[in-house]
């Protein structure tokens, strides 16, 4: 080892850097690698060194007082991505922004309570090192949702005008609607409503989500568990055009979320929507002539009606999907049914009304009320299936209609049915919010502001967790075993006369590596 000397002229004016170095062949020849900066240290404790590598005492950086350091890489790899997405610099350079980032961070690399986040995984994990934050406690955390409550409007302004430059930004937004159910039921926000997760007599909260037309969230917003989903449209809209300043908008949503009213309120602001059609409404529309079952076909088709835009399409895999599903849910009716005959001739006292009421409560839960009829008959549940009506079912599966007032010669079809396929990206966001890294349930806050915080420190998780699928989808790796090896990666520190020097490892896995290749990151030498 030795001491290496650089000198840099900046201006006219000269300056010197020291390094602690070490010498390394390579293919034969020799090479410097310089070990970490020591241009900082007393004049006399460099002098010292000098004199320890001179006389021999120290022939390598392993023969330094050292130990293992915290873990690095994750924390590391996240800050930067925060920073190329511009979280960081909405979030702001001030205490209360650095802890939003360590919410952010620690939503990703552990699902933990703020209780653990603040002690255990803390004490692991170099936060003082890079953050440059310390003395907190879970009640800081706790605080510091509610700074972001109230702040998060101003935040996501900061971060949409950032990354979106320009008066009007983007053109394309997507919005969805979703709900998480609670164990609980002291959440401000809980209460009974549609639960999508099929979890029964449990309160939820009920959140949408706007997002770009690659799939970054906007803004995410929360409401009460029992919103229909319709009601929380016009608050998306008002922000679109008063926070973010967009002059023109294609609003896209599924079936449902948007009436009349909605609608109503789009046009108002002269922009538009693109939606899709129940297929109750494509019946109607075929009812009265305006498509017909053969303009259903592998590629695009487009119609006029009522100054509306009209884009079909059947979807060949969905359709056998459906079809094979529809048959599975007949055969498992059937299975029951034969089940319910052996119980009934095994149990004499079994009452045959009590099993025909069980079977077509099992008819009605498989929505095969128009194909399977089921009758009773000396102790015997008897069937019959009606083919006229399951081929009448079968007509339309894989079928799927677009609806827009987007003009023709704004946007073709093929785009705007492109664009609607992205709401998809909304679902893979609600999928990842829910049951990934973030964990969007609010399980240990109930506090609306609070609430709030939660939800929306999930909602930046996701824009760098996004980012991180989308550069490494192709390698094979989940996203959490991605963010475990990155975890791994810990620094070493060193230690001469009480002087600390944090250094990162030389060498890393064929995997890290790789990672951090995909993810164009290049990590420091030294903390």
């Amino acid at each position: 080892m030795f001491i290496y000397t650089t000198n840099r002229n900046n201006n006219g004016k000269v300056s010197t850097s020291l390094y602690l170095a070490e010498s390394y062949r390579d293919k034969g020849k020799v090479k410097h690698r310089l070990f970490t900066n020591i241009t900082n240290w007393p004049e006399e404790l460099i002098t010292q060194l000098r004199l320890v590598l001179k006389g021999g005492k120290v022939k390598s950086k392993e023969e330094l007082a050292h130990k293992q350091g915290k873990a690095i890489g994750a924390i590391y790899v996240i800050q930067e991505i925060c920073k190329s997405l511009c979280i960081c610099k909405s979030l702001g350079n001030d205490r209360q922004g650095k802890l939003a980032l360590l919410q952010i961070i620690g939503r990703i690399i552990t699902q933990g309570s703020r209780l653990y986040i603040a002690n255990e995984w803390s004490q692991e994990q170099a936060i003082e090192e890079l953050l440059g934050i310390s003395n907190y406690n879970e009640d800081t955390l706790y605080t510091n949702l509610d700074w972001l409550s109230d702040h998060q409007s101003e935040i996501e302004k900061a971060l949409y005008k950032t990354r979106k430059p320009g008066k009007s930004g983007g053109t394309i937004f997507l919005y969805d609607v979703s709900s998480s159910y609670l164990e609980g039921t002291q959440n401000e926000y809980a209460e009974y409503g549609y639960n999508r997760d099929g979890k029964k007599g449990k309160k939820q909260i009920v959140y949408g989500l706007l997002c770009d037309e690659k799939g970054y969230p906007v803004s995410i917003e929360i409401f009460k568990g029992n919103t229909n989903d319709q009601h929380t449209v016009q608050n998306q809209l008002l922000k679109l055009r008063d926070d973010f300043g967009v002059e023109k908008v294609v609003f896209v949503c599924d079936k449902g979320m948007i009436k009349s009213l909605q609608i109503e309120s789009i046009q108002e602001l002269q922009w538009y929507y693109l939606t899709s059609i129940t297929k109750p409404q494509i019946k109607t529309l075929m009812t009265k002539e305006v498509i017909q079952l053969s303009m259903f076909d592998d590629k695009l088709n487009e119609i006029e009606y009522e100054g509306l835009r009209y884009i079909l399409r059947r979807n060949p895999y969905r359709a056998e999907e459906i079809g094979n599903n529809r048959e599975e849910r007949i055969q498992l009716v059937l299975k029951k049914i034969s089940l319910q005959n052996t119980y009934l001739k095994d149990h004499l006292k079994a009452s045959p009304e009590v099993s025909l009421k069980k079977i077509n409560g099992e008819i009605k839960r498989r929505k095969l009320t128009e194909i399977i009829i089921a009758t009773s008959s000396e102790r015997t549940i008897h069937y019959s299936i009606d083919p006229s009506k399951e081929e009448e079912q079968s007509l339309l599966d894989g079928c799927y209609v677009m609806k827009t007032n987007v003009l023709q010669s704004d946007e073709t079809k093929e785009i705007l049915h492109d664009r609607y396929k992205d709401l998809a990206l909304v679902e893979t966001s609600f999928r990842t919010l829910k049951t990934g890294f973030e964990e969007v349930r609010p399980v240990y806050v109930r506090k609306e502001e609070r609430t709030n915080g939660h939800v929306f420190v999930c909602m930046l998780s996701y824009m760098v967790l996004k980012h991180i699928w989308d550069k490494c989808r192709d390698a094979g790796y989940t996203l959490k075993y991605i963010i475990e090896t990155l975890d791994k990666i810990q620094f070493v520190q060193y230690k001469f006369e009480g002087k600390i020097m944090k250094v990162l490892p030389e060498e890393l896995s064929e995997t890290q590596n790789e990672i951090l290749r995909l993810l164009k990151i290049k990590l420091p030498r030294e903390v």
